[in-house]
């Protein structure tokens, strides 16, 4: 898969603002988004370090078929994070590791899943955002846990499907989404070229028996399984 990185990477934090805050208006969240995908890839990270920005980091992208929920492709890619640790513009330290493993994948997904946020987030231009302008892919993340934005824990059933929006500054910026009985929920919030109520249907879809769609789950083991430089 070939991709063109239409930036320079920031080397410091006003850099990389001034950067989220130009592309932030080439995000498209109205979509409506691949309908019936055939391919989708989960993308996750891991990191190996004490924390700070020399951290290596490994990215991890799983190709599925969206029929059959079995892995397709797979690929990984292995480096050392040189931007700082800031909350909000994690997207500069892991974004250029996971555009390495996509180049390594010989297919073109129909629709991209990555264990971050897309509009759930302070500026509205997370991961997910970031990803899918860069691509062009329909992108969409998928989080294990809140990054901004609350919701009433009373609008959200205890049973599969239920969801509740959720909600930063009066505005919606994604949903907690209940992908098995009683379990908590995920945070699934659009990047580009998806609108959420497809979003979150192809979560669902993807989750049958665990809390985590397949796609996050076989990348998050993934990336876990590299080993370390």
């Amino acid at each position: 898969m070939r991709i063109e990185v239409p930036h320079a990477w920031p080397q410091g934090e006003s850099e990389a603002l001034a950067l989220q805050d130009e592309l932030r208006p080439r995000a498209d969240h109205v979509g409506p988004g691949p309908q019936s995908p055939r391919l989708i890839a989960g993308l996750d990270v891991a990191y190996a370090g004490s924390g700070g920005a020399a951290d290596e980091v490994v990215a991890a992208v799983v190709v599925i078929d969206a029929r059959t929920l079995a892995p397709v492709e797979q690929a990984t890619a292995v480096g050392r994070a040189s931007f700082p640790y800031v909350p909000g513009l994690f997207a500069f330290r892991e974004l250029p590791v996971l555009i390495q493993a996509l180049e390594r994948i010989r297919t073109t997904p129909d629709l991209l899943l990555c264990d971050g946020h897309g509009l759930a987030h302070p500026r509205r231009f997370g991961l997910a955002c970031h990803l899918g302008v860069i691509t062009g892919i329909a992108t969409a993340g998928v989080a294990k846990t809140p990054f901004v934005g609350t919701y009433d824990p009373r609008d959200l059933a205890p049973v599969r499907g239920s969801y509740a929006p959720l909600t930063d500054g009066g505005e919606t910026v994604g949903r907690a989404l209940r992908t098995q009985d009683g379990v908590k929920p995920v945070y699934v919030s659009t990047g580009h070229r998806i609108d959420l109520d497809t979003a979150c249907r192809h979560v669902l879809a993807l989750a049958p028996r665990y809390r985590l769609p397949e796609t996050t789950r076989l990348a998050d083991r993934l990336s876990r399984d590299v080993p370390a430089s």
